[in-house]
């Protein structure tokens, strides 16, 4: 069961990471919402979730930033007192420049991809074991194993962060779960055009993209039902990657 639980999630404000705050507060949990530059729609679900009775703190921190992993960490357990569960789903998603070769945006798509959900894994262990339930589930991209050619970076620190999951998985049991939930078309990037998400939606078995709160129903299983579960990596695609 969920209820008085307290979980943070990364990247919260909007979209997929904003779907999973919500559905972890509809279900009993105090959540922490962090944010970097997303202000105004990290205040609008904070007030949302409290509406509903929940404990809620929206939390400002740049991921890339190294000094700001155990402060963002030890901000959680002042506001909500405890932390049962860790939801890394910040992410960076750009293209990757082919010519000249740009080491600043390889070293910034890991550090935030990858570096960052492993620090703060690392400063979150003491509260998640102290609590006796601790989750974690990091949230990786079909990218990870189906690789764009526009966006090199991107699919090798998702298909990193995959094997950070595996190897966390390991080594934090049987005190605390590590899983992965891999996303396939669930929100559409702003900039593109009708026939481009056509054209991704006709290479989906299902015949439709997904919907950030399908994603959420999965990292919530993990989080409250999945007790026989760890090192996995859930693939919510609508059978995408299977073609």
């Amino acid at each position: 069961m969920l209820e008085g639980a307290a979980a943070l999630v990364t990247g919260a404000a909007k979209r997929i990471g904003r779907a999973i705050a919500l559905d972890l507060a509809a279900h009993g949990c105090d959540v922490a919402v962090h944010y970097h530059t997303s202000s105004e729609d990290a205040a609008s679900l904070r007030d949302q979730i409290r509406s509903t009775g929940r404990r809620c703190e929206a939390l400002r921190a740049d991921l890339s930033d190294p000094a700001l992993w155990p402060r963002l960490i030890d901000d959680v357990v002042g506001a909500l007192g405890r932390l049962d569960i860790l939801i890394n789903n910040a992410s960076a998603f750009e293209k990757t420049p082919q010519q000249p070769f740009d080491a600043a945006h390889w070293e910034r798509t890991f550090r935030l991809n990858v570096t960052a959900p492993a620090a703060l894994v690392h400063h979150a262990v003491p509260f998640l074991r102290r609590g006796g339930r601790g989750k974690i589930v990091n949230l990786t991209d079909i990218s990870a194993e189906r690789p764009w050619r526009r966006h090199a970076a991107y699919c090798a620190s998702k298909a990193a962060l995959v094997n950070v999951t595996r190897s966390l998985a390991k080594l934090l049991a049987p005190d605390i779960q590590v899983n992965a939930v891999s996303p396939g078309i669930a929100v559409f990037p702003d900039h593109y055009d009708e026939t481009t998400r056509q054209k991704l939606i006709a290479a989906v078995p299902l015949c439709r993209a997904g919907t950030p709160e399908e994603v959420a129903a999965v990292v919530r299983f993990l989080c409250d039902e999945g007790h026989y579960i760890t090192g996995q990596t859930i693939t919510v695609d609508g059978g995408r990657s299977i073609c």
